[in-house]
Parts: structure tokens; C-alpha cells; sequence
């Protein structure tokens, strides 16, 4: 861009020069024009009056010479004049006091014919001419005439010069990656052509972006969403499954419900396969609506007439809750041509918690499945082994006063996760949050994150642990920290203008900073304001963001150029046993094609043996974090 401007102004600059040389020449052209027509005009005369003399000699011979010649050299306004004959001066004139310089006159000294020889000195012939007001004001209208046009020149000239500026702003937004900001350039610049040929292409860019995201879109729908009742299908229940656990034990406590519905085959024969899709298109809205309280859920169909649902961080009486409503919702729904209205929808629960082997959680609600077709009616069956964690028994009011407390008490601290590249570099660390109780025992986040949502307690928390990471970590070393922050806490104006004030007053340390944010918060809340507004803040700031959770629901990844994300993370269900799962290797392809020149980076999170690390790398995966990768960076240090 400066070089594009100094252009301009030198084009600009040669432009008056070269006018200015051109104006200069034409007058000194004139002046020397002007001079040489006088002197030769002088000439003239004085040629004239040699043939005057020569003619009057022949005549008169030298006499009369003295009653015409004073008055014509008087006009010639003549300085100085001899004329000789044969040596002898005939006739002379001499005036005392000269009227000009001698640097001002002219001599003419001329041999005449007869022996006649002439000696004149006259003044130079444009001395003697002076200007009036006439010629003045007409010198002084040509001069404002030629300044007019000249600025109207310049004006013009630059007008034309600043297309090209404009066209070389927008070429520095495109090699920059600011696409949309080139594309809402005014486009009136010259030349008009290549702008809104630039426009169109970008226009077209943009097309072929959206579309790179419909395509991701569309890759995924085929690969996790079951084609009949567009919800996931079985490879992606099982990934989520997977990622809510560590070596097919469970890593937190939950729910899970297996709903099946009876004769499927015989309804579809006698209703045929739209209406058998309309009756399971119902019977997912409803179910949807259902869990739409419950954050992270998972609800898929397992097999050809058997749904299921998958619901972390629950409680075992809310699960018990959450199946009589499935049930209650499902059987509200206008079932036409089932044989048995009675007894053609099953519902079996299985209560897990943390340590339980994920093989036997499926067998246990098949069990519960199986016992609630015993009772030969509409019915669902929870198997309960009767053991339920003490943290999970734990009410609302008891969490609201624990994490009140812990707030109260600083018992908020932070553990970190390094995050490293492909040569094993350590590229920044993800900080995680955790609580103390009164006994010193440590709470997990996957405990108390969810009551503190329910109880609007999440922006104090993360502000608490962002203080932790400014004061404390960052003034340790150089390193970078990645910090979540949940939706209340990016719509909460409190927080908004703490950390804004904060990252004012400690401007250095915001380059050091990535703010990350589930996907699904962005594609639920993408036209939020306030949400807008403070990651749009936060980026101006110099802070980095990044969205995590990636590829755990089937959505398009249009969002991730729209706000300007510059880390992606893999959901953990993408990338375990990635090595064996060539549809989520196919995800993986089109996601980091799709983000080629969006100079975004590709995370990886819970990476936990060397298959999958390098299946990742060969895939083109930046970085990536969980227990190998820590353990590596563990035996370097």
C-alpha cells in the first residue's frame, strides 16, 4: 500500500512538473519570439533609412541633409549618429544625456554605397515598449485561466489515479485473507472494469466457500445422520459414546435409554415406507423437543426400529424424570395403523457413573429394554444398580451453596494440558478448572460446570480462573494459555467490561491469550448480539479464538471464516480409534481442505496412543493435545 501511494503522488508530481515544463517553454518561446521580431523589425528600418540615404546622395549630394534627417532619427529614437564620406563626417547627432544604459543600446555600423559610410547606435526595441492595464488584465485573465485549468487537470488526474488506489487497497485486503472487508469496498474506482471484475470473483469466492461448507455439510450428514429420521446413526452414537469414555470405562455419570418400537417390518408393509417415515419423523421431533433442556445429549438411531439416547451429567431421579417424559411425549403422538396401540413402544434405562465398563452399560439397558417388553404394554424399565455417586446425589441448593463458597473462598484452581505440533513443540497449554470442597477433596469440572450453569454462577467461576491465568501463570513465563468460556459468561456485561479493562491496562498479554468456544454455543447463538460482539472485542484485543467440539454435531463449518476463528479443535468422538474409522478420517480431509487458505489451524483433542497421533499428522492435523501427547512432553522435560 505505500508503495502504491508513492506511485501516486509521483505520477501526480511528474504530472504538474511536465505541465509546468511545457507552460515554461511556451512562454520563453514567445519572450524569444517576440525579441527576435522586434530586432528584426529594427532592422528594417534601419535598412530603410540606408536607402534613403544612398537615394538622396545621388540627388542632393550632401547637402540638405539637415532639414529631414533630425526628425526620423528622432523618431528612430536614435542615441548616437555619424554618416562619413570618403572619412569626412557630413552629418553627426549626439544626444547629452541618453535615455538608457549603454548595455541597452544598439550599434549599426554599415559601408553604404558612393563612399557613404553609417555609424547608429539605437536602444534595444522591446525596452522601449511597456505594458498598460489593458495588456495586464489580459496577462492576469490568461494566468487564472491556465491556474484553472490546471487544478481542474489535477483534480481530475487524481480522481482517476485514486482507482487505482482503491484497487490496490482491496488486492492488500484479498493477499491478506480480508475477504469480506475487500468485498464491501466501494466500487466506483477507476478503472470501473477490474473493480467490478474483482467484485464479481470475490462475489463468486464467497459462493464457493458456502458451498465448501454445504459439501462438509453434506459429507457429514452422510456419514453420522441416519437417512430416514435425520438425527445421528450408529457410527456417530458410537463415536460420542466413545468419547465419554477412557479405555471403554465411563468417564463421568449419566443415562442411557434404548427406545424400540415393535413389528416395525409389519407397520411398514401395511402403511408403506413414507408413512413408516413420517410416523419416526414425529416420533424424533418429539424426542428432540424433549432433550433440548439437556446439554451435550446424544440421540441417534442404533438399528433399524431402535432410537437411543445418551444423556451426561444427570442425576438418577432427573433420569428417571427424563424417561417418563420420552415415554409420555411419545405416546402423545398420533400413531395410525400400529396392530397393537398398546404394546408397540419400549423404553430401557441404564444408570452409569464414572468406572463403569461401557460394554456392560449397553447390556444393562438392553436388559432394561427387555424387561420392559415383558410387561407386554407401553412402558419403559430403568435398571438400577442401586449405587449412586454422594457428589451426585447432591441437590441444587447444595450445589449453589458449595460453588458460592468456593467462589467466596478461592477454591477455584487450574490444572493445564499442553497443546503440541507435529514435531512435538509445545504450542500453548489448555487450562481446565477445578474446585476444592471443605475435605480438600478435588471436584471435578464435569460436576459442578453443569449445576453452576443452572445456577448463572459461570461467569464469576471463569473470571476467577481467568484471574488465576493473567496474575498468576502468565507472569511465570512466555507461554500462551487457552482459556473456555461458556455463554453467560460472553454475554454477561459484568465480565465483558472486566476483561475488556483488564486486557486495556495489561495490552501485552492479550497476544498471549486464546478464548475458546463450543461449537455448538456459535451455531445455536451465531446471531446473538452480544455474543457477536464480545468475541469480535476480544479479537480486537489481539486474543486469539478458538472453537472446540468440532464434528460432535452435524453442522456446517461456514461460521468458523464468518467469525474469524483461528484454532479448531476435533471433538474427542472424531478423533479416537481414528485410525480405524475412515469416515472420520473422510470428515477430517474435507474440514482442513475446506480451511486451506483461511490460515486456520486444525487441534486435535484427546489424542491417547501413537496410531492415532500419526494417523492425524498424515491427515494434515497442526497440533494436537491428551494423555500421549502429554505424556511425550512429560519424558522430554
Amino acid at each position: 500500500m505505500q508503495l502504491t501511494k508513492i506511485l501516486t503522488k509521483k505520477l501526480t508530481s511528474f504530472w504538474l512538473l511536465s505541465l509546468a515544463a511545457v507552460a515554461f517553454v511556451f512562454l520563453l518561446s514567445a519572450v524569444m519570439s517576440f525579441i527576435q521580431l522586434t530586432y528584426s523589425f529594427q532592422q528594417q528600418k534601419v535598412t530603410e533609412l540606408e536607402t534613403m540615404l544612398v537615394a538622396h546622395h545621388k540627388q542632393h549630394g550632401n547637402s540638405q541633409l539637415a532639414t529631414w534627417l533630425p526628425p526620423l532619427l528622432s523618431a528612430y529614437n536614435a542615441v548616437d549618429f555619424t554618416l562619413t564620406h570618403d572619412q569626412q563626417v557630413i552629418y553627426q547627432l549626439h544626444k547629452d544625456k541618453p535615455i538608457l544604459p549603454k548595455s541597452s543600446l544598439t550599434l549599426y555600423q554599415r559601408q553604404l554605397d558612393h563612399g557613404l559610410s553609417l555609424s547608429l547606435t539605437l536602444p534595444a526595441p522591446f525596452v522601449l515598449y511597456h505594458l498598460g492595464w489593458s495588456e495586464v488584465i489580459i496577462l492576469l485573465i490568461g494566468f487564472i485561466a491556465i491556474g484553472l485549468f490546471v487544478r481542474f487537470g489535477h483534480r481530475w488526474y487524481s480522481r482517476e489515479l485514486d482507482g487505482i488506489e482503491q484497487l490496490a487497497q482491496r488486492s492488500k485486503l484479498i493477499l491478506d485473507g480480508n475477504l469480506t472487508q475487500a468485498a464491501q469496498m466501494p466500487t466506483n474506482g477507476k478503472p470501473r472494469l477490474i473493480n467490478r471484475a474483482l467484485t464479481k470473483l470475490l462475489t463468486d469466492l464467497d459462493d464457493a466457500h458456502k458451498e465448501r461448507g454445504r459439501l462438509d455439510q453434506f459429507i457429514r450428514k452422510d456419514t453420522f445422520l441416519d437417512k430416514q429420521t435425520q438425527i445421528g446413526n450408529g457410527i456417530f452414537f458410537q463415536n460420542r459414546l466413545d468419547a465419554l469414555s477412557h479405555d471403554q470405562t465411563m468417564i463421568a455419570h449419566g443415562v442411557l435409554m434404548l427406545i424400540e418400537f415393535d413389528d416395525v417390518d409389519l407397520v411398514e408393509d401395511k402403511l408403506g415406507e413414507s408413512d413408516l417415515t413420517a410416523m419416526l419423523t414425529l416420533t424424533t421431533e418429539a424426542i428432540t423437543a424433549v432433550l433440548a433442556q439437556y446439554e451435550d445429549s446424544i440421540f441417534a438411531r442404533r438399528s433399524y426400529q431402535q432410537l437411543v439416547i445418551v444423556v451426561p451429567q444427570l442425576s438418577l431421579a432427573e433420569a428417571d424424570q427424563l424417561a417418563q417424559r420420552v415415554l409420555k411425549a411419545c405416546l402423545a403422538l398420533p400413531f395410525y395403523g400400529i396392530g397393537n396401540p398398546e404394546n408397540f413402544l419400549h423404553l430401557g434405562s441404564a444408570f452409569f457413573k464414572a468406572g463403569d465398563l461401557q460394554v456392560q452399560l449397553i447390556d444393562e439397558a438392553e436388559m432394561a429394554l427387555r424387561a420392559a417388553q415383558l410387561q407386554q404394554v407401553n412402558n419403559w424399565f430403568m435398571y438400577d444398580k442401586g449405587a449412586v455417586d454422594e457428589e451426585i446425589a447432591k441437590g441444587s441448593v447444595r450445589w449453589r451453596s458449595f460453588l458460592e463458597n468456593a467462589l467466596v473462598s478461592k477454591r477455584f484452581f487450574t490444572l493445564q494440558q499442553a497443546v503440541v505440533d507435529s514435531d512435538n513443540s509445545i504450542l500453548h497449554y489448555e487450562v481446565f478448572s477445578r474446585a476444592r470442597d471443605h475435605q480438600g477433596k478435588d471436584v471435578r469440572a464435569t460436576l459442578f460446570i453443569p449445576m453452576a450453569n443452572k445456577c448463572g454462577l459461570m461467569p464469576q467461576i471463569e473470571r476467577q480462573i481467568l484471574e488465576q491465568v493473567l496474575f498468576t501463570l502468565m507472569p511465570r513465563n512466555d507461554a500462551t494459555y487457552c482459556i473456555n468460556l461458556s455463554l453467560d459468561t460472553l454475554v454477561s456485561r459484568a465480565f465483558v467490561r472486566w476483561i475488556q479493562s483488564t486486557l486495556l491496562e495489561h495490552r501485552p498479554l492479550a497476544a498471549r491469550l486464546i478464548f475458546e468456544v463450543s461449537e455448538d454455543i456459535i451455531v445455536k447463538h451465531q446471531k446473538n448480539t452480544a455474543l457477536v460482539k464480545s468475541l469480535d472485542m476480544l479479537r480486537k484485543m489481539g486474543a486469539k479464538l478458538a472453537v472446540d467440539h468440532v464434528g460432535q454435531h452435524v453442522v456446517g463449518t461456514h461460521y468458523i471464516q464468518e467469525f474469524h476463528f483461528d484454532l479448531v479443535k476435533l471433538h474427542r468422538s472424531i478423533v479416537r480409534q481414528v485410525h480405524q474409522r475412515s469416515e472420520n478420517q473422510l470428515f477430517i480431509r474435507s474440514l482442513i481442505g475446506g480451511l486451506y487458505r483461511a490460515e486456520v489451524k486444525v487441534i486435535a483433542e484427546g489424542v491417547e496412543s501413537f496410531e492415532e497421533w500419526q494417523t492425524l499428522k498424515i491427515l494434515g492435523v497442526s497440533a494436537a493435545q491428551g494423555e500421549y501427547l502429554a505424556q511425550i512432553t512429560e519424558t522430554e522435560a
